[in-house]
């Protein structure tokens, strides 16, 4: 006999949208949960009598119901609201086509980048995200539920914002859920800042969320279509359709406001100042101080990227007509050239190469050298590599389980034990092992959360905010 009991989780105004199932089959309990409208997790459990089967169904069950959720009928409610990107590709006016070096094709247009000292990222609308090594071999791809909207990188920690309303952190073997973005929130973009999530959405409004997944506070723009985040100590600078506007992280107190001709269509951040690249064929370098106007760089089609050298040096753009420029400082136009694989969506430079992930789905790797440059514009550029996937390419999905070990053992040598506690009605994380500080919290991911349970991890980092992050694997101890 198989019963089944499905609940659901979805308030308005900025709320959860959740569901949750329990299917008692025997002596075999499937947990099914996730947001409404996708397929979602499952998990499952055997115990050692039916009588004991139903049991720990009910114990499940009336926690979610003390929790909010209700009975529900599957289906009557809709998935959340996803804006993929509409982007167009018209070819090059430039003269010459910039050396690349090398091109991976992820095979779905790719709009997320980060690139490391030991490593690139990209990320594609069809949820997969690969990382290559900076000459260009494939090391390991992650599959995600979901498109890729963006990734972006909190120190050592990278996270991929996806179409299911979830930021993944992709820092350890296996990656994890470790947002659960409100289902009206249609993602745009987002950037991370000390474990706080900042995310900007097609309806022009930023919503900022903690390390333990709550809503902080929420802002609407002038505007909609807000496709630029950046985040600072000092500040979340957010561009929609009006300009760029900069908030107080802690409060979301308005800052300034800067106007800025056409809708901002991508941004990128240094020190001291922001970039934003808008539809009509400008990028703005603006002061996150006080935001004044530094200088404007001028292409020849609506700008989907830009990037700079480090402290703003060279500044670099990528239009939608497949072309990509390089300004001085000032705003002195260096060069243009055209990409020779679609139009750059994001973009990023390191060490003399500038990257990009385009519409038809391919990581570039262009020599920006002045040398290279300087050939290219001659005419002379090498021949670029195709990068292939290997046979045997590792694949990681997001997990909802650890390995174990046994607690009886001592822990290697430098780990953490760490410790689910009820605290409020919610589960918390905190440390055991001594030396740390017993009233911060721990950055954990949900799934694996269970009151009581301990698990080891690799390391602990404190963040500014009074909390620590896992760095490195956990392990649950038994």
């Amino acid at each position: 006999m198989t019963t089944k009991t499905y609940l659901e989780l979805s308030q308005d105004g900025g709320g959860a949208h959740k569901f949750y199932e329990v299917t008692v089959t025997g002596t075999l309990v499937s947990v099914r949960y996730g947001r409404i409208g996708a397929a979602g997790q499952t998990q499952t459990s055997t115990f050692a009598t039916v009588e004991k089967a139903q049991a720990a169904a009910a114990k499940k069950i009336g926690e979610k119901v003390r929790k909010g959720y209700a009975p529900a009928v599957q289906g009557q409610r809709a998935a959340r609201a996803v804006s993929r990107r509409a982007v167009s590709s018209a070819p090059s006016t430039a003269r010459a086509v910039a050396p690349v070096l090398w091109r991976f094709r992820t095979g779905s247009a790719a709009f997320g980048i980060h690139v490391d000292d030991e490593r690139c990222w990209v990320g594609n609308q069809a949820g997969e995200v690969f990382t290559l090594g900076h000459t260009g071999e494939v090391q390991a791809r992650f599959s995600l539920p979901d498109g890729v909207k963006c990734l972006v990188a909190d120190d050592f920690w990278i996270y991929a914002g996806c179409d299911d309303g979830r930021v993944y952190d992709l820092s350890s073997k296996l990656p994890f859920a470790a947002y659960d973005i409100a289902a009206d929130v249609d993602i745009f973009w987002l950037d991370i800042h000390e474990g706080v999530l900042d995310v900007a959405d097609r309806s022009g409004r930023l919503t900022v969320i903690d390390h333990e997944d709550e809503h902080q506070w929420s802002r609407s723009g002038r505007g909609e279509h807000a496709w630029m985040v950046r985040a600072d100590a000092d500040g979340v600078y957010y561009g929609d359709s009006s300009g760029v506007t900069a908030y107080a992280p802690d409060g979301g107190g308005e800052l300034w406001h800067t106007p800025a001709d056409g809708g901002v269509l991508f941004g990128w951040q240094e020190d001291a100042s922001v970039y934003a690249g808008t539809a009509r064929r400008k990028v703005h370098r603006i002061a996150k101080k006080d935001g004044r106007t530094e200088a404007v760089y001028g292409c020849d089609s609506p700008v989907y990227s830009c990037a700079t050298s480090p402290g703003g040096r060279f500044v670099f753009a990528g239009d939608n007509a497949s072309s990509v420029y390089c300004f001085a400082e000032d705003g002195t136009r260096l060069w243009k050239l055209g990409t020779g694989g679609g139009s750059a969506l994001s973009m990023q430079y390191r060490d003399e190469r500038l990257y990009l992930v385009t519409t038809d789905g391919s990581l570039l790797c262009v020599d920006a050298s002045e040398a290279a440059i300087a050939a290219a514009q001659q005419g002379t550029v090498p021949v670029a590599q195709d990068i292939k996937l290997a046979a045997a390419l590792p694949t990681y999905a997001p997990a909802t389980t650890v390995a174990a070990v046994d607690a009886v053992r001592a822990a290697p040598v430098g780990t953490v034990v760490v410790e689910c506690v009820q605290e409020g009605g919610r589960t918390r994380v905190q440390v055991v092992t001594e030396g740390y500080e017993p009233g911060w919290n721990v950055q954990f991911p949900r799934a694996i959360r269970e009151p009581g349970a301990r698990y080891v991890v690799d390391a602990l980092h404190p963040a500014s905010g009074g909390f620590y992050r896992v760095r490195g694997d956990i392990r649950r101890l038994l």
